[in-house]
């Protein structure tokens, strides 16, 4: 699973010009699926980010998470973040989970940050998504399970 966490100031995502999801300060998220993913490894990359520490503090030293900040999360599914581009020009995307289980992961996903009390806005998985956002900083962390497990 890989996350890109955006600290944002707002972002929102539309399909077909109607707005699916938006939120203030907070994070945008794209979230990636593979091949070896599972619920498991989904509890453990919400929890992780949830906990990460990447809002400014009184003193401008990044020490504050997003419930200090009372921040939100936009979560939009990105199957791109599996893109294999070593063999020539068009990348291969045979590392992305696709389907009904890569839905129902990201959903899952959704739900885990839901129990840990963030606030979740959503893309529409799989459809063909308009995402706006101011960057914050700008900060931007990305996350790949097979590098922190």
């Amino acid at each position: 699973m890989r996350l890109v966490i955006q600290r944002v100031q707002r972002a929102d995502c539309k399909v077909d010009s109607l707005l699916t999801g938006q939120i203030e300060k907070g994070f945008m998220v794209l979230v990636g699926l593979g091949q070896n993913d599972d619920k498991a490894i989904v509890e453990k990359m919400a929890l992780k980010m949830s906990k990460l520490r990447i809002f400014e503090d009184e003193n401008g030293k990044i020490n504050r998470s997003i419930y200090d900040v009372d921040g939100k999360v936009l979560s939009i599914s990105q199957f791109t973040l599996y893109a294999d581009c070593a063999k020539g020009n068009r990348p291969s995307f045979t590392d992305a989970l696709g389907g009904e289980r890569a839905k129902q992961l990201y959903l899952y996903f959704n739900e885990c940050l839901r129990k840990l009390d963030l606030q979740v806005e959503e893309g529409i998985f799989g459809a063909d998504m308009k995402v706006s956002l101011v960057n914050d900083g700008p900060v931007t962390i990305i996350l790949d399970s097979e590098v922190l497990w």
